[in-house]
């Protein structure tokens, strides 16, 4: 049976994520940056909480998560263990614990903070990436190199075109604009671009999005695309070099 994604706007400019499987009434929570928007959502369709799954140890994915608890398995990364919440399943690259009845499969993604995880969910088709690669953009290497999070986004890109890509903030707008500061001629990004303009301007959430508009269209995906890397100057460039530059450049933007 498919799995209903519900997105919840959080705080400033976060997402949480609940996914629910109706026949067995089983709900998951993807990241809590704070309790009462999630709490409402869940009282509004009658659902509890069967598993919480924590991508990374920021406040604002975990902050919320002590009183939307209650009797839900905490999943997170083992080697972040330290710095999250108690757990109880700690998970590693490769690991594949069933969620929602589905084997879902764990990738670390480590750039934005060391020991960040993603969650993909095969069968329902959908991956929660949080602040590892995000929509036309990926986070702020706050703990990572610029080599550790392109191998990351690397390991997301090899997953199937449709998949549904589920990130932890609405920055989609300050990030295209950001993409057409490189000066690339292509169409797809000049296209996306006005679609996120106009969704904001009119209140709309631009995530999630999808793994195939990702990789037309989102720079951070595509430092080895001979194309970005003549626009910015880098025509020879090897693929960590020119996605250090793009990072640097989208860190001063």
């Amino acid at each position: 049976m498919p799995l209903e994604l519900v997105t919840i706007p959080c705080l400033e400019d976060n997402y949480a994520y609940l996914l629910h499987n109706a026949e067995t009434g089983e709900t998951a929570l993807v990241d809590a940056p704070e309790p009462g928007p999630i709490q409402a959502e869940l009282d509004k369709r009658g659902w509890a909480l069967t598993d919480i799954i924590l991508t990374h140890h920021h406040w604002d994915h975990i902050d919320g998560l002590e009183p939307l608890r209650g009797n839900a398995r905490v999943i997170g990364a083992a080697a972040d263990a330290h710095r999250l919440p108690e757990l109880d399943l700690p998970v590693a690259e490769g690991d594949t614990p069933t969620v929602l009845g589905e084997s879902v499969q764990i990738f670390d993604v480590s750039g934005h903070t060391i020991g960040h995880i993603a969650i993909y969910f095969p069968e329902a088709g959908v991956a929660f990436t949080a602040d590892s690669l995000m929509a036309m953009g990926c986070g702020r290497l706050f703990e990572g190199t610029p080599e550790q999070m392109w191998n990351s986004m690397l390991k997301l890109r090899t997953l199937p075109s449709e998949t549904i890509i589920a990130s932890g903030h609405e920055y989609t707008l300050g990030n295209a604009n950001f993409a057409a500061s490189l000066g690339e001629t292509n169409n797809a990004v000049a296209e996306r671009i006005g679609d996120v303009q106009t969704a904001r301007a009119t209140g709309q959430t631009t995530v999630p999005t999808t793994l195939a508009l990702e990789c037309a269209t989102n720079p951070f995906l595509r430092a080895d695309d001979p194309a970005l890397k003549s626009a910015i100057g880098l025509p020879n460039g090897n693929d960590v070099d020119v996605f250090t530059e793009i990072r640097s450049r989208k860190d001063k933007f």
